[in-house]
């Protein structure tokens, strides 16, 4: 049974319903919170079969307000780049991963967006990816994927949406997992919220069946390309 260490930067931030995808597969998941006393973030040893980076909420990468672990975190991410350990980023996470791996972050607002994603190549997580989805972040800040990253799928305006470097480590700018739950206790969580997000949260309402449908090809396109089924 594969097991994966799950780093939350926030206690509303969690994988939402990405953890029923996993527990379906029998794929054991733990979290860990830095900010929390008596927590750290974990050495690679520790991780076990691969490590998921979650969002910030407001916390970004970019300097303006950064994750209070981001020096440890890029360390961890870079080790675990360098022993093909997966790796897979998600919202701050994915601006952790694009660093680490020699890319960057664009400063941008603290925003919660709803959209539609579009997928930049047919074999796209084994060709599981469909071709549009929808997509929800909030994020302060945007990673930026080195050159050599393969950009799966893209907003609207043409940024990177998903990214992928070799099998083993992949970068969401949004959550895939999405849940209405998260960005309503973010904003409770926190003294600072994006703007004008009434309007949004009603989009994201609207949306929950469509980002729940499109989770199940993209969770099975992700584990198949990963091996996370595959016997040790």
């Amino acid at each position: 049974m594969k097991s994966l260490t799950v780093l939350q930067h926030t206690s509303s931030d969690h994988l939402g319903l990405i953890e029923d995808h996993l527990e379906a597969r029998q794929i054991r998941f733990r979290y860990v919170r830095p900010f929390q006393a008596g927590s750290r973030v974990p050495a690679l040893s520790e991780v076990g079969d691969g490590l998921i980076l979650l969002g910030g909420g407001p916390w970004g990468t970019a300097g303006e307000r950064d994750v209070p672990s981001l020096s440890k975190e890029l360390e961890l991410a870079r080790h675990c780049l360098m022993a093909n350990k997966l790796i897979i980023g998600i919202g701050a996470g994915a601006q952790i991963l694009a660093i680490a791996a020699d890319g960057s972050s664009r400063a941008t607002p603290l925003e919660l967006r709803a959209g539609t994603g579009h997928r930049a190549a047919p074999d796209s997580l084994n060709g599981y990816l469909p071709e549009q989805f929808p997509y929800a972040t909030y994020m302060r800040d945007w990673p930026v994927p080195p050159s050599y990253a393969k950009i799966l799928a893209e907003t609207e305006q043409g940024e990177p949406l998903i990214f992928q470097m070799g099998e083993t480590a992949f970068g969401f700018a949004f959550h895939p997992g999405f849940k209405l739950a998260i960005a309503e206790d973010l904003i409770m969580e926190f003294e600072e919220s994006p703007a004008d997000t009434g309007q949004t949260l009603g989009e994201l309402r609207g949306m929950s069946r469509r980002i729940e449908d499109a989770l199940v090809p993209i969770m099975t396109g992700l584990v198949q390309v990963t091996g996370l089924m595959q016997a040790d």
